[in-house]
């Protein structure tokens, strides 16, 4: 085992911290300056595409995390919408990590991702059924399109930078 495999979370470097910090500003600021359609019944949150970060390297489960919580504060469903879109977020994932570690294939592992996260969007279908009495079903369906849509977008563009950086480092 060499250093990176043996140590732990709470040991990141400066520049991997820094490497973090940077996914959760951009998840932020991609969230934020396209609100109008990061939010709501019909959502593309193009800034989803930094889950896909999480197949190099699973240092970027916590930054996609953090920015989640920080971009949600502007949610028109408050804190309901930071609680439980940062936990959902997380354990999507943590179980998107496991469900991919098997596939060889980055691109069969960025399409495992797109369905995994489109099919996770009851969470959001349910908080909308919960706060505006909408139809859970037809909010699922519309919302995972949505995600889906912009998780496609968002793989083609992380797959093209995942070619010419290595996001693994």
């Amino acid at each position: 085992m060499n250093n990176e495999e043996t140590r732990s979370v709470t040991h990141w470097t400066t520049q991997e911290t820094a490497k973090m910090a940077l996914v959760t500003s951009l998840y932020v600021v991609v969230t934020i300056a396209l609100s109008v359609i990061s939010f709501g019944a019909v959502q593309i949150r193009l800034s989803e595409m930094f889950n896909y970060l999480a197949l190099y390297n699973k240092r970027y489960i916590w930054a996609v995390t953090l920015g989640v919580v920080i971009a949600n504060f502007w949610s028109p469903n408050g804190l309901l919408d930071v609680v439980v879109g940062s936990i959902c977020t997380f354990l999507v994932l943590v179980v998107n990590q496991y469900v991919t570690k098997r596939i060889k294939n980055m691109k069969y592992k960025m399409v495992v991702t797109a369905i995994v996260f489109a099919l996770s969007m009851f969470t959001v279908a349910g908080q909308l059924t919960i706060l505006y009495d909408l139809p859970f079903f037809y909010n699922w369906l519309i919302i995972g399109i949505g995600e889906l849509l912009s998780m496609t977008v968002g793989g083609i563009i992380i797959y093209a930078v995942g070619k010419k950086i290595d996001l693994t480092k």
